[in-house]
């Protein structure tokens, strides 16, 4: 699913425009007992409900594509009977108003969903009429397909914080009750996925909160599919190839360019509704451009293949940073914008390595705005002084 695709769905969860048929729960408890279950006709509930579901409808299906978002794919086998799919196809089939398919669900959940306080598990049902487009995306008057889909999002459920409130009834302050509050959604999936404007019964779209955290607890033994690199562990192979790939040959310039190199790629495809990918062949030109050396290019091979594998892509937006490019020792700490890394330069004085910054606007020492004596002089001005 691309973030368009995403976005279509979400439009449509608010008040004037959501048609989910049912939301049912499972309150789950540190024990992992079933505390209560739930069941509703969605367009039933009471206002502050109704709300309150949409939010969490919307979290599960927030977040940036490839990062909080995964599209993941069931293996073969668990598209057969009794593997994850088929029960998610049953259940969807169901439009949650089988107690018994549900129960085996929340079961499935619960047997392996590692979580050490309360939680809710929340599903939806929803019909979607999808409408046929134009080749300018205005919507003919037309029915493509319906989109029949779930969503089910996972919620832990904490004690409210102690703390001191009015209380009417002694008209007095004193210790404010504490119950239990429904927090924002921590794992959820939406099945089946939207792919192209259609249902992909073959695909799901998974949502995590902790990018660097894809719970294997959950994604793995509750809906049979292999999860890819995480974000966090992109960016950290990635780091790792470079620094093993060119040795001591790292340097300041190369790891400036290389990082200046894909953040340029990443603004020519913004609009794209794909995020970028960068394979192996791609990564290793990118190297090229950097002014890495050939010896150092076939050594980049093994490396590529050794952490990350051959044939694994790398996302751009998870191997760089797209906000700053970020400069660290363990005493200094140096933040410039990526688009401005033409400011930073080395230098080696006396043999003393030297990084430097060019200063072409207004500094502040802790607040206070700084001039520079003798900024705007050449060093002949200076001599001649």
């Amino acid at each position: 699913m691309n973030k368009k695709e995403v976005l279509e769905l979400k439009r449509r969860f608010k008040k004037e425009a959501a048609t989910f048929t049912r939301v049912c729960g499972c309150y789950v408890d540190g024990n992992h007992n079933k505390v209560c279950k739930f069941g509703n006709t969605f367009l039933n509930l009471e206002e502050d409900e109704f709300y309150k579901y949409l939010e969490i409808a919307n979290k599960a299906l927030s977040g940036t594509i490839g990062n909080n978002l995964l599209e993941l794919k069931f293996p073969i086998e668990e598209e057969e009977v009794g593997g994850r799919q088929h029960i998610l196809m049953a259940l969807r089939a169901s439009k949650l108003e089988d107690e018994n398919l549900l129960d085996t669900f929340y079961d499935l959940v619960i047997d392996t969903y590692d979580h050490a306080g309360n939680y809710l598990i929340v599903l939806f049902h929803d019909a979607y009429d999808v409408m046929s487009r134009t080749s300018d995306n205005n919507n003919l008057d037309e029915s493509e397909e319906v989109y029949e889909y779930l969503i089910c999002a996972i919620c832990p459920v904490d004690l409210s914080k102690p703390g001191l409130g009015f209380l009417e009834e002694e008209h007095r302050i004193g210790p404010r009750v504490r119950d239990w509050v429904v927090g924002a959604v921590d794992t959820a999936f939406l099945f089946p996925a939207f792919n192209d404007r259609s249902t992909d019964i073959h695909s799901l779209l998974y949502y995590t909160a902790k990018p660097d955290e894809l719970r294997l607890d959950f994604a793995e033994p509750v809906l049979g599919c292999n999860i890819p690199m995480s974000a966090g562990n992109q960016r950290d192979t990635f780091n790792g190839v470079i620094e093993e790939a060119l040795g001591e040959k790292c340097d300041f310039e190369v790891v400036k360019n290389i990082h200046e190199i894909i953040n340029n790629k990443i603004e020519e495809t913004k609009e794209e509704p794909e995020p970028l990918e960068l394979n192996k062949h791609e990564v290793k030109q990118i190297l090229s451009d950097s002014g890495v050396e050939n010896e150092l290019l076939e050594r980049f091979d093994r490396c590529y293949d050794s952490q990350a594998g051959e044939q694994t892509p790398l996302q751009a937006t998870n191997i760089v940073e797209t906000r700053k490019f970020e400069i660290k020792s363990p005493v200094v700490v140096v933040k410039v914008k990526p688009d401005r890394t033409d400011l930073v330069d080395t230098r080696i004085i006396d043999g003393v390595p030297y990084l430097t910054i060019r200063i072409e606007d207004t500094v502040e020492v802790n607040g206070i705005p700084v001039n520079f004596p003798g900024a705007g002089m050449s060093e002949q001005d200076d001599a001649d002084s």
